[in-house]
């Protein structure tokens, strides 16, 4: 009987492992959509106006309420970098810690970052894009599923 059951359940764990493993893989993608979205400077179709890259630089991810650090740049001159592209980014690596259903907060740290995003928009404007980055990683997360 033991064995019964165990054959029974087996695919049933599996299925659920494989379930929860997807909505964490496009609740990741969608919430970095929604970031990288909003981090798009102007220069590539963006909404972020980029001078010294202060404020991109300045997002950051939290699990526990709204980040904090630095309101301002050192030097006017300085660039500061945002990398996007980065094989595993910051944004991940804060993802990987939170289970399904954790808060999770991204904001600027930057001093401005309020008043830019009341004048440009960039975070209101990729959020109302979610349903559209949700469907995206959804087909992602299928299509690198065995099972689809």
């Amino acid at each position: 009987m033991a064995n019964n059951t165990q054959t029974f359940t087996a695919p049933i764990d599996d299925w659920v492992k494989a379930t929860k493993k997807r909505l964490f893989a496009v609740r990741n993608m969608s919430i970095e959509k929604v970031i990288n979205a909003a981090q798009l400077p102007v220069g590539k179709g963006g909404r972020m106006r980029v001078d010294t890259g202060f404020l991109r630089a300045s997002g950051q991810m939290s699990l526990n309420g709204l980040p904090s650090g630095p309101v301002r740049g050192d030097d006017a001159a300085t660039k500061f970098q945002y990398d996007d592209g980065a094989r595993v980014t910051p944004v991940a690596l804060v993802l990987a810690r939170a289970s399904l259903g954790t808060d999770i907060y991204w904001g600027w740290t930057a001093n401005y970052a309020r008043a830019r995003e009341s004048k440009d928009g960039f975070l209101r404007l990729s959020v109302q894009r979610w349903d559209q980055f949700v469907e995206e990683s959804t087909k992602q997360a299928r299509a690198r599923s065995p099972n689809k």
